[in-house]
């Protein structure tokens, strides 16, 4: 089993992006083998949209520490960045050739982040998904964890190994394995604190509205502190939060950092307060993230290790990725 999963360098991690994926990453980690997760900085897809380059190099070291900090452990993952693979993006180009237009043309993605200027995006955009494919075909993963805004693209990737299979392999002796869909457990949809019909965003003008995985003690508690709520107690079953999203936001919130349902959560507070309930929310976050905050802040001030974890994780995904690569170019008969 060998499951490869990325996500863009973005500063400002907060807490939906640690429920919604880096948790998962961890849980998976230490469910399987050593050497089984390899997990990546998308730094190659984050410049098929305009960006600073300043900011993607502090960005991706951010992450790395940010990872790290949640519990993704070098040792047991192989964790690098794009770019000291340059695996991916040869093996992208080789995939063009097997990749078709109107494929591309009908990805959802697509369509949504190009909108009306199509003509005036970048050609690195449009052949993202293609990017996508190398990403996980290049080390014959077996399995992807994927959300749904996902799975089309996963689709697309086992369109071109099949195809690529198709033209230039027999039978009996495929290249490319065709990777299974990985449906992590339910994560909580973490939505703003100022705002339970939005989801928590960086990008987000307010800095209230979103816990930070930087932030410490005493800002997650004023955080907390002044979510907004409703005057009502909490119900004491879940259909009560029915028409309360932000109630049910923070009680979602809770249930998640505890690792229990939300019926527990409204068994244990039902019927109290927010006056009750926030101090209790405030301190759980307080003990769940303290020791994330700590680590992050300690490992993202020194570049040398992070550069370091960097390097080593590149090796060993160029190591993994290396025969699959060769085996494309000699199936499409080229002179290397």
């Amino acid at each position: 089993m060998r499951i490869v999963s990325g996500i863009q360098p973005t500063g400002n991690l907060h807490l939906g992006n640690y429920l919604g994926a880096i948790r998962n990453w961890v849980r998976m980690q230490d469910e399987h083998p050593a050497g089984s997760c390899l997990y990546f900085l998308a730094d190659l897809h984050a410049i098929s949209m305009p960006h600073v380059p300043a900011e993607l190099s502090a960005n991706t070291r951010e992450m790395v520490a940010a990872l790290v900090a949640c519990g993704i452990d070098p040792a047991r993952s192989v964790l690098f960045n794009q770019t000291q693979v340059p695996e991916h993006a040869q093996m992208q180009w080789l995939l063009n050739g097997t990749a078709r237009m109107g494929w591309l043309n009908r990805m959802t993605q697509w369509k949504d982040k190009a909108g009306k200027n199509r003509e005036g995006q970048s050609v690195a955009l449009f052949t993202y998904p293609v990017l996508q494919a190398a990403d996980v075909l290049l080390y014959q993963a077996t399995h992807v964890p994927v959300g749904e805004d996902q799975k089309q693209h996963l689709e697309l990737a086992r369109d071109i190994a099949q195809k690529f299979n198709n033209d230039f392999c027999t039978e009996d002796a495929p290249l490319f394995t065709l990777p299974d869909p990985m449906i992590p457990p339910e994560a909580a949809r973490i939505m703003s604190l100022r705002d339970g019909s939005a989801k928590m965003s960086k990008s987000d003008p307010s800095d209230m509205s979103r816990i930070n995985l930087t932030d410490d003690a005493d800002t997650l508690m004023n955080k907390v502190k002044k979510a907004k709520t409703d005057p009502e107690p909490l119900p004491s079953d879940k259909d009560g939060l029915a028409g309360r999203p932000e109630a049910a936001n923070l009680v979602g919130i809770y249930a998640a950092m505890a690792g229990s349902s939300v019926e527990q959560v409204l068994a244990e507070f039902g019927g109290q307060g927010f006056g009750r309930f926030k101090p209790a929310l405030g301190d759980l976050l307080v003990a769940k993230l303290a020791p994330i905050n700590d680590r992050f802040v300690a490992l993202r001030q020194d570049r040398a290790a992070l550069d370091a974890i960097l390097r080593a994780g590149a090796n060993r995904a160029r190591e993994l990725a290396a025969p699959t690569l060769a085996a494309a170019y000699d199936a499409l008969g080229l002179v290397r």
